[in-house]
């Protein structure tokens, strides 16, 4: 049953259960490439807030956590980017010399990830990889190395599961494709 909150989720793309399913994988996944390791994490805010915190759960590692915000400047329709990107919250730990993973909601064009990495990458981390929770390959404008993905979606307009529409619809618990009339887009 729709509430009024989720009345413009025109699909369930994925699951809740299809989400902690495989969050657990891949944080199993990431604990077995890291079990020599203590490495610092890095969540990308705010998309990636709730994969963290489900991820981290199932790496029996010893880990660090870390967050940065960015401000990706974006035209009218909120899906074309100029390619500017601002810090808006650096890190509060050095990584220099450091085992470091970058936990992002969602890749997209890879433009605003493309940035962060280059960033990081200048700051001499040991190593650095880069985990998704959500991995759109038909809008990829700049090539990113993913080393762990939960899903590969198509490119639809998604929201949930930390993932935003103007601030709105981060608490719903799966990945729903939001309808153009809610976001004012002509394409689903």
């Amino acid at each position: 049953m729709l509430s009024r909150f989720d009345q413009y989720i025109i699909e369930v793309l994925i699951t809740q259960d299809a989400i902690a399913q495989r969050v657990a994988e891949v944080g199993r996944e990431v604990a077995a490439a890291y079990e020599n390791s203590s490495p610092l994490l890095i969540g990308v805010l705010k998309g990636s807030a709730l994969f963290m915190a489900d991820l981290v759960r199932h790496m029996d590692i010893p880990l660090e956590m870390d967050f940065m915000a960015v401000a990706s400047y974006a035209s009218h329709d909120q899906r074309q980017f100029s390619g500017a990107v601002r810090i808006t919250k650096d890190l509060d730990h050095m990584i220099e010399g450091r085992d470091v993973l970058l936990v992002e909601g969602i890749v997209d064009t890879g433009m605003t990830i493309g940035y962060l990495l280059r960033n990081l990458e200048a700051r001499q981390p040991r190593t650095i990889r880069l985990c998704t929770l959500l991995d759109k390959p038909a809008r990829r404008i700049v090539k990113v190395p993913i080393a762990f993905r939960a899903f590969e979606i198509p490119d639809r307009f998604v929201v949930g599961y930390g993932l935003d529409f103007r601030q709105q619809y981060r608490n719903l618990p799966y990945i729903g494709v939001l309808s153009g009339e809610a976001t004012g887009l002509t394409r689903d």
